[in-house]
C-alpha cells in the first residue's frame, strides 16, 4: 500500500474523472477496495480550499464523482487488532487538549480487517478512552451525535490507519469530509 494521508471515496461511474481531478492536487493511487483511492498531499488547507472551490464551481463533482475526501494528520501501520487499538489510542491522545469540555464523537470508516475490527466497537473504545482521560484531567467532555463540537475521524485502508480532528465550523465549510 502506498504512503498516503488522504482517503477518497468515489462514485462508481465517476472513478476516472475523480482520478483526473485529484491528480491535479497530488499523487493518486487505487486501493484493493472498491471505489476507494488514497493520496499523498503536502498542503491540507490548500487541498480543502480547492475541493471547496470545485464544489461551488461544479457541484456535480460531489454528486457524481467524489463521494467524500478526508485528509488525515496522524498515521500509523498495524498488524493486529491489539496493535491497532494501542496505536489509535496513542494517536488520539494528541487531541485531548482540543477536546477539553467539548461535545464530540469518533467516526470510523474501516476498509479491511473484516471480522477482526468492528467500526462501532473501535469508535466506542476511543470515545471511552478520550472521555476517561478528559475526566482525569479535570476537563470533562461528552459524547454527542446531534450537536457535536468536533468529530475525530478514523480511517483504515488495509493495515494503515489515519486520524484527524474536525471542528463544527470545518464540518460545515467542508461537507465533502462526509463524516456523519
Amino acid at each position: 500500500m502506498h504512503d498516503w494521508n488522504v482517503v477518497v471515496s468515489v462514485f462508481e461511474h465517476g472513478f476516472r474523472r475523480a482520478c483526473r481531478l485529484l491528480e491535479q492536487l497530488g499523487p493518486v493511487h487505487k486501493t484493493d477496495y472498491f471505489n476507494v483511492l488514497v493520496m499523498k498531499i503536502e498542503d491540507t488547507e490548500g487541498f480543502l480550499r480547492t475541493l471547496k472551490d470545485w464544489s461551488i464551481r461544479d457541484p456535480e463533482i460531489f454528486t457524481q464523482c467524489i463521494s467524500r475526501a478526508i485528509p488525515l494528520t496522524a498515521l500509523f501501520v498495524f498488524q493486529t487488532p491489539p496493535e491497532f487499538e494501542a496505536k489509535a489510542r496513542e494517536a488520539a491522545a494528541r487531541w485531548l487538549p482540543d477536546l477539553a469540555g467539548l461535545r464530540f464523537h469518533v467516526r470510523m470508516h474501516r476498509r479491511g480487517f473484516a471480522g477482526r475490527l468492528s467500526s462501532q466497537d473501535e469508535e466506542r473504545f476511543l470515545d471511552e478512552f478520550l472521555l476517561s482521560n478528559l475526566d482525569e484531567a479535570g476537563t470533562p467532555g461528552s459524547i454527542d451525535f446531534q450537536d457535536t463540537d468536533a468529530i475525530l475521524a478514523l480511517e483504515t485502508v488495509g493495515q494503515r490507519a489515519g486520524l484527524s480532528l474536525w471542528t463544527r465550523d470545518q464540518l460545515r465549510t467542508y461537507p465533502f469530509l462526509g463524516l456523519d
